[in-house]
């Protein structure tokens, strides 16, 4: 089973996302990340949900502003490379998103319905395995 965890300083939103992913039969955890608590990654500390998680949902907003949501990403990157990352923006997709090199992660731009949250963790998983491009 492959285990996800959603990080939403929405509550509602989160539960929303949770529950759709748990029926799709993904085992879920939820964090309200760095506004619902200290967060580590922040810290440079290695993230214990993180360690868990196959891949991370994240909202693109969690910190409440770009440019903390930027540094937040570059961080798990750097701590948890091997963790695939895809990022749910229900507006506008943020202008610091990388989808390839070290920093990679998947956009989610738009409304994070259990099937469009499946797919994208779908993807993020099989790109997590496809070999890096020689350059």
């Amino acid at each position: 089973m492959t285990r996800v965890l959603v990080v939403n300083h929405d509550t509602d939103l989160a539960d929303e996302e949770v529950d759709a992913l748990r029926r799709r039969g993904y085992e879920v955890r939820l964090c309200l990340g760095p506004i619902g608590a200290k967060c580590p990654v922040l810290s440079g500390i290695d993230c214990a949900l993180a360690e868990w998680a196959d891949v991370m949902v994240y909202d693109a907003w969690a910190t409440g502003e770009p440019e903390g949501a930027a540094a937040l990403i570059a961080g798990l990157r750097d701590l948890h490379p091997e963790v695939p990352i895809v990022l749910s923006a229900s507006g506008i997709e943020p202008d610091w998103v990388e989808v390839v090199g070290p920093h990679r992660i998947t956009p989610l731009v738009g409304a994070p319905t259990g099937d469009r949250l499946a797919a994208a963790i779908e993807a993020a998983l099989a790109s997590a395995q496809a070999p890096a491009p020689a350059g």
